[in-house]
C-alpha cells in the first residue's frame, strides 16, 4: 500500500511489483541503474508517482552516473574478499579479466571490486561483485 507524506505518494518495490506485475529483482535493478528514479531510505526503495510517469513517457536511458562505461585504459580493478573468510585480492587490468576472476569464485557475494584511476591512484568506485557482473556481463 503506497505511503502518503503530505502531497507526496511513495510507492515501495512491493507496491510496484503488485501493481505492475514486474519482478522485485527487476525493479531493484532498474532503480540501481537509474532507469526508474527513486530513493533508498534505509533498506527500502521508494518511487514517486512522477517518477513512474517519467519511466513510461521517456525513452529508456540509464542515468549518466550509472551508464558511464569505464574505459580500461584509465582504470585498474582490484577484486578482493570483503570479510575474514576470504582474504584474496587480485588486481585486473580489464573488465573482462574481472568478470573471469569473479566467475571463478564459489561465493560471489563475498567479493567486491575497487575501480582505481590509473593516473591518480584514487579509488573512484567500490562495487559489489554481483552488481559489477550485472553492469558489465
Amino acid at each position: 500500500m503506497p505511503k502518503t507524506v503530505g502531497d507526496l505518494t511513495l510507492y515501495s518495490v512491493d507496491d510496484l511489483h503488485e501493481q505492475l506485475g514486474i519482478s522485485k529483482m527487476t525493479l531493484r535493478t532498474y532503480l540501481r541503474e537509474g532507469r526508474i528514479r527513486g530513493r533508498k531510505l534505509g533498506v527500502s526503495w521508494y518511487v514517486t508517482e512522477e517518477a513512474i510517469r517519467e519511466y513510461f513517457n521517456e525513452p529508456q536511458e540509464p542515468s549518466p552516473q550509472n551508464s558511464k562505461k569505464k574505459s580500461d585504459k584509465h582504470y585498474r580493478y582490484i577484486v578482493q574478499g570483503i570479510n575474514d573468510l576470504v582474504s584474496e585480492t587480485e588486481e585486473c587490468e580489464t573488465i573482462d579479466e574481472v568478470i573471469s576472476t569473479l566467475k571463478e569464485q564459489a561465493i560471489i557475494s563475498l567479493f567486491q571490486v575497487r575501480v582505481v584511476d590509473k593516473e591518480s591512484d584514487e579509488i573512484t568506485e567500490i562495487i559489489k561483485a554481483r552488481d559489477f557482473l550485472e553492469r558489465h556481463a
